[in-house]
């Protein structure tokens, strides 16, 4: 199906085949929507080697930072984030580095690269250095092999910023020396604590439907100054590309100066075939795994979006490396807020946001963007949640009352929250199995047809009883849950999210791997237990 269409048409777990087998992988686990990382002002980090893995099996010996034992970082955030969290001593992404607008941020780097390695720095694209120790550098002060080097700034700009190595950038960065900073506003705007927002919290909180409530997932309530900002959930995504070849020839020459004096690497970085292409340093299918799980000690952070409907999710992207990634989120466009920490703003309102909506979120290397990503259902012309006005299933009748714009948002704890009412009891099927009317946009195969395999959703509705809903216990449409999808549990809708250059989502050159991951949408019956 092409890009175009997947606009066009809901690609549900339960309709397409490919999707079912990603979507099983999914289950499993939940990632926190705040961005994990750690808190400053005072970061102290270290430049470390240590090897990466990959799916294919590589073990790819790559140069990280990460945390300074002896000095560690602040309290982790979110409160989310599970308690296992750790900040290693060296990981691929960085540190996710949080701090407060108007903050004076102090980053002191030790050196603890092979001797054969030299210099190493840290580039802050977009934030004025006051002042910065080590040795003079091309482009920075740089710590030498076992010294630090220290750099202070203020954190004048929310949003999203990059940092990565200022020294022999097209081998350092490459080899995994690269991180995110994210600067939370300081004045976060009041609208974004009350209206739809604040009816999101009470549709996440302990109800008839929701017998857990989830936790409020974000670092903020706005990304930036502006009631424009506001979000509901958020995720970070870092792109980046990586040459096996660089990677193994620095082994070997490490291995070959030893701990000889004045030998030094000789890495050609030219012509630059990367193999592996990552998002948060991982490439799919181990990016849906859960965050900080054991099997990935120096790659913590994962990539699993997950959301409910009507929720404003913030995406945070930043490219890097040396290649653009023009990555597709399925089922919207992304609202674009500002690149490189600078709201887009009107020439004629500077009161109104003017950034595009866009179909790729195309990465320029060094650019950060934010953007909103929102699923609602609506204009697929069929009620998403399998309302039966027939059914003796009172679940089956729920109201849908719609607002100023068109959706259900004045039951907050009601299944059908956020539902888009214009399509309100629309049946899915042309031809159903089941007792639902006719007259819908789409033909189901005969159930019988399907290879029912472990993660088939067996229901083309929203919600984990969304079959019986629709169609009546003795309906023919086949039942949503196999072993790995209880009836009781989960059962969304998956969009793939993946870039649009083919090269990148493949894996050493297989397919299916690199920047490539599921989007899941959940109604409320579904709590998304962001400590996983």
């Amino acid at each position: 199906m092409s890009s175009i269409d997947m606009k066009k048409a809901i690609s549900t777990a339960q309709l397409v085949p490919v999707a079912l087998a990603m979507v099983g992988l999914l289950l499993t686990t939940a990632a926190p929507a705040a961005v994990p990382g750690i808190t400053g002002p005072t970061f102290n980090l270290v430049a470390t080697p240590e090897f990466v893995t990959q799916p294919d099996g590589n073990f790819v010996y790559s140069w990280g930072y990460g945390c300074d034992a002896l000095n560690p970082p602040a309290a982790f955030v979110p409160a989310n984030v599970s308690a296992s969290g750790t900040c290693s001593a060296m990981q691929v992404p960085g540190p996710t580095l949080i701090v407060t607008e108007g903050q004076t941020v102090t980053v002191n780097l030790t050196n603890n690269l092979p001797t054969s390695a030299g210099n190493t720095s840290i580039l802050f694209p977009g934030f004025t250095l006051t002042s910065a120790t080590g040795a003079q550098g091309l482009l920075t002060k740089e710590a030498a092999p076992g010294l630090t080097a220290q750099y202070q700034f203020t954190a004048t700009t929310p949003g999203t910023h990059t940092y990565y190595s200022g020294t022999q950038g097209d081998l350092q960065i490459d080899m995994g020396l690269y991180g995110a900073i994210i600067v939370l506003p300081n004045n976060v705007p009041a609208a974004c604590d009350a209206g739809v927002h604040a009816s999101n919290v009470t549709a996440q909180a302990a109800s008839s439907v929701h017998t857990v409530a989830e936790l409020d997932n974000r670092l903020a309530h706005a990304a930036y100054d502006h009631a424009g900002t506001c979000y509901d959930r958020e995720y970070l995504f870092q792109f980046s590309e990586m040459d096996l070849r660089m990677h193994r020839e620095a082994e070997e020459q490490v291995a070959a100066c030893g701990a000889t004096a004045g030998c030094t690497l000789h890495v050609a970085t030219e012509p630059y075939f990367p193999t592996y292409f990552m998002i948060n340093g991982r490439s799919m299918p181990d990016n849906m795994d859960g965050a900080y799980v054991p099997q990935y000690p120096h790659q913590p952070y994962n990539g699993n979006p997950h959301m409910h409907p009507g929720e404003l999710t913030l995406l945070r992207i930043i490219g890097t490396g040396r290649w653009q990634h023009p990555f597709h989120e399925h089922g919207n466009h992304v609202r674009i807020l500002a690149r490189d920490g600078n709201l887009i703003l009107s020439q004629s309102d500077v009161n109104s946001l003017a950034g595009p909506l866009l179909f790729t979120t195309t990465t320029t290397p060094g650019v950060t963007m934010d953007g909103i990503f929102e699923w609602t259902g609506k204009g697929v012309n069929w009620d998403v949640y399998g309302h039966n006005p027939a059914s003796g299933d009172t679940n089956a009748k729920l109201p849908c009352d719609a607002d100023s714009n068109g959706y259900n948002t004045a039951h907050p704890t009601a299944i059908n929250y956020f539902e888009w009412c214009q399509d309100h009891n629309k049946p899915l099927q042309k031809a159903p199995f089941g007792d639902v009317g006719g007259g819908g946009p789409v033909t189901l195969p005969d159930p019988t047809l399907f290879a029912l395999g472990a993660w088939w959703g067996g229901s083309p509705y929203l919600g984990p009883n969304a079959t019986t809903r629709a169609v009546g216990s003795t309906g023919t449409t086949p039942p949503s849950g196999t072993v790995a999808n209880s009836p009781s549990e989960e059962a969304g809708f998956a969009f793939m999210w993946h870039s649009h250059n083919e090269r990148e989502i493949t894996t050493n050159n297989i397919f299916p791997g690199g920047m490539l991951m599921m989007m899941l949408v959940d109604s409320r019956e579904f709590v998304i237990d962001e400590t996983k």
